[in-house]
Protein backbone atom coordinates (compact mmCIF):
# COMPACT_ATOMS: atom_id res chain seq x y z
CA UNK A 1 0.00 0.00 0.00
CA UNK A 2 1.30 3.47 -0.86
CA UNK A 3 2.01 5.81 2.03
CA UNK A 4 1.28 9.52 1.82
CA UNK A 5 2.26 12.71 3.63
CA UNK A 6 -0.51 14.25 5.73
CA UNK A 7 -0.45 17.67 7.43
CA UNK A 8 -2.89 18.61 10.21
CA UNK A 9 -2.61 22.32 10.92
CA UNK A 10 -4.70 25.38 11.82
CA UNK A 11 -5.72 27.25 14.96
CA UNK A 12 -8.49 24.84 15.95
CA UNK A 13 -8.38 21.95 18.38
CA UNK A 14 -8.04 18.34 17.31
CA UNK A 15 -4.84 18.03 15.27
CA UNK A 16 -3.09 15.66 17.66
CA UNK A 17 -6.36 13.87 18.40
CA UNK A 18 -6.90 13.21 14.69
CA UNK A 19 -3.35 11.87 14.32
CA UNK A 20 -3.80 9.60 17.34
CA UNK A 21 -7.07 8.33 15.91
CA UNK A 22 -5.18 7.35 12.78
CA UNK A 23 -2.56 5.64 14.97
CA UNK A 24 -5.28 3.55 16.62
CA UNK A 25 -6.80 2.73 13.24
CA UNK A 26 -3.38 1.59 11.97
CA UNK A 27 -2.85 -0.55 15.08
CA UNK A 28 -6.32 -2.03 14.60
CA UNK A 29 -5.24 -3.11 11.12
CA UNK A 30 -2.17 -4.81 12.65
CA UNK A 31 0.13 -1.97 11.54
CA UNK A 32 3.12 -0.58 13.38
CA UNK A 33 3.18 3.09 14.49
CA UNK A 34 5.88 5.47 15.69
CA UNK A 35 4.91 8.77 17.32
CA UNK A 36 7.51 11.44 18.02
CA UNK A 37 6.11 14.27 20.14
CA UNK A 38 8.00 17.54 19.87
CA UNK A 39 7.85 20.28 22.52
CA UNK A 40 5.61 18.14 24.77
CA UNK A 41 6.34 16.09 27.84
CA UNK A 42 3.71 13.44 27.15
CA UNK A 43 1.75 13.80 30.39
CA UNK A 44 -1.65 13.46 28.72
CA UNK A 45 -4.43 10.89 29.13
CA UNK A 46 -4.17 9.76 25.51
CA UNK A 47 -0.50 8.87 26.03
CA UNK A 48 -1.50 6.70 28.98
CA UNK A 49 -4.13 4.97 26.83
CA UNK A 50 -1.64 4.32 24.01
CA UNK A 51 0.48 2.27 26.42
CA UNK A 52 -2.19 -0.43 25.97
CA UNK A 53 -0.98 -0.70 22.36
CA UNK A 54 2.71 -0.83 23.30
CA UNK A 55 3.38 -3.81 21.05
CA UNK A 56 2.27 -1.78 18.00
CA UNK A 57 2.55 1.91 18.92
CA UNK A 58 5.80 3.45 20.11
CA UNK A 59 5.70 6.97 21.57
CA UNK A 60 8.78 9.07 22.29
CA UNK A 61 8.84 12.62 23.66
CA UNK A 62 11.28 15.29 22.55
CA UNK A 63 10.13 18.12 24.76
CA UNK A 64 11.11 19.29 28.20
CA UNK A 65 7.58 19.69 29.55
CA UNK A 66 7.43 23.46 29.39
CA UNK A 67 5.71 25.88 27.07
CA UNK A 68 8.01 27.16 24.31
CA UNK A 69 7.11 30.48 22.75
CA UNK A 70 9.11 32.32 20.11
CA UNK A 71 12.61 31.70 21.51
CA UNK A 72 13.32 28.16 22.59
CA UNK A 73 16.15 27.56 25.03
CA UNK A 74 19.20 25.67 23.78
CA UNK A 75 17.97 22.65 25.77
CA UNK A 76 14.68 22.72 23.82
CA UNK A 77 16.58 22.82 20.52
CA UNK A 78 18.87 19.98 21.57
CA UNK A 79 15.91 17.81 22.65
CA UNK A 80 14.08 18.54 19.40
CA UNK A 81 17.08 17.84 17.18
CA UNK A 82 17.67 14.57 19.02
CA UNK A 83 14.07 13.69 18.23
CA UNK A 84 14.34 14.79 14.61
CA UNK A 85 17.41 12.58 14.09
CA UNK A 86 15.61 9.66 15.75
CA UNK A 87 12.57 10.08 13.49
CA UNK A 88 14.83 10.21 10.42
CA UNK A 89 16.36 6.85 11.47
CA UNK A 90 12.89 5.38 12.07
CA UNK A 91 11.70 6.50 8.63
CA UNK A 92 14.85 5.28 6.88
CA UNK A 93 14.42 1.81 8.42
CA UNK A 94 10.90 1.60 6.99
CA UNK A 95 9.69 -0.75 9.73
CA UNK A 96 6.65 1.37 10.67
CA UNK A 97 3.50 1.80 8.63
CA UNK A 98 2.71 5.19 10.16
CA UNK A 99 5.10 7.81 11.55
CA UNK A 100 3.67 10.86 13.32
CA UNK A 101 5.62 14.02 14.08
CA UNK A 102 3.29 15.57 16.67
CA UNK A 103 3.86 19.34 16.80
CA UNK A 104 6.37 19.01 13.96
CA UNK A 105 5.03 22.23 12.41
CA UNK A 106 5.60 24.08 15.67
CA UNK A 107 9.13 22.67 15.86
CA UNK A 108 9.78 24.23 12.44
CA UNK A 109 8.11 27.50 13.43
CA UNK A 110 10.37 27.85 16.49
CA UNK A 111 13.52 26.72 14.66
CA UNK A 112 13.92 23.48 16.60
CA UNK A 113 14.64 22.03 13.18
CA UNK A 114 14.24 23.69 9.80
CA UNK A 115 11.62 23.54 7.09
CA UNK A 116 14.34 22.04 4.88
CA UNK A 117 14.97 19.34 7.52
CA UNK A 118 11.30 18.37 7.32
CA UNK A 119 11.35 18.38 3.51
CA UNK A 120 14.48 16.20 3.59
CA UNK A 121 12.69 13.79 5.91
CA UNK A 122 9.83 13.53 3.40
CA UNK A 123 12.32 12.59 0.66
CA UNK A 124 13.69 9.74 2.82
CA UNK A 125 10.24 8.24 3.34
CA UNK A 126 9.92 4.75 1.88
CA UNK A 127 6.96 4.44 -0.47
CA UNK A 128 4.89 2.33 1.97
CA UNK A 129 5.27 4.64 5.01
CA UNK A 130 2.52 7.13 5.88
CA UNK A 131 3.80 10.32 7.56
CA UNK A 132 1.63 12.73 9.54
CA UNK A 133 2.85 16.11 10.80
CA UNK A 134 0.68 18.07 13.23
CA UNK A 135 0.81 21.56 14.66
CA UNK A 136 -0.25 25.09 13.91
CA UNK A 137 1.52 27.17 11.33
CA UNK A 138 2.47 24.65 8.65
CA UNK A 139 4.48 26.51 6.03
CA UNK A 140 3.18 26.96 2.50
CA UNK A 141 6.04 24.81 1.16
CA UNK A 142 5.29 21.97 3.58
CA UNK A 143 1.60 22.08 2.66
CA UNK A 144 2.44 22.04 -1.06
CA UNK A 145 4.66 18.97 -0.60
CA UNK A 146 1.96 17.09 1.33
CA UNK A 147 -0.59 14.80 -0.26
CA UNK A 148 -3.31 15.72 2.24
CA UNK A 149 -3.69 18.91 4.28
CA UNK A 150 -6.35 19.41 6.93
CA UNK A 151 -6.75 22.83 8.48
CA UNK A 152 -8.58 22.85 11.80
CA UNK A 153 -10.48 26.10 12.24
CA UNK A 154 -11.42 27.50 15.65
CA UNK A 155 -15.02 28.66 15.48
CA UNK A 156 -16.08 28.48 19.12
CA UNK A 157 -14.51 26.95 22.21
CA UNK A 158 -15.44 27.06 25.89
CA UNK A 159 -11.80 27.92 26.71
CA UNK A 160 -12.73 31.42 25.52
CA UNK A 161 -15.09 31.61 28.52
CA UNK A 162 -12.34 30.60 30.95
CA UNK A 163 -12.98 26.84 31.08
CA UNK A 164 -9.90 24.90 32.12
CA UNK A 165 -8.69 21.79 30.35
CA UNK A 166 -10.49 18.69 31.65
CA UNK A 167 -8.81 15.36 32.26
CA UNK A 168 -10.10 12.80 29.78
CA UNK A 169 -11.36 15.45 27.34
CA UNK A 170 -8.62 18.03 26.67
CA UNK A 171 -5.76 16.44 28.58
Amino acid sequence: MKGYIQIYTGNGKGKTTAALGLAIRTAGAEGKVFIGQFLKSGDYSEMKALKKFANQITVEHYGLGRFVKARPAIEDIEAGMKGYKRVVRIIEKGEHDLVILDEGNIAVKYNIFSEQDLLDLFKKKPDHVEVVVTGRGATRTIMEKADLVVEMKAVKHYFQKGMKARIGIEK
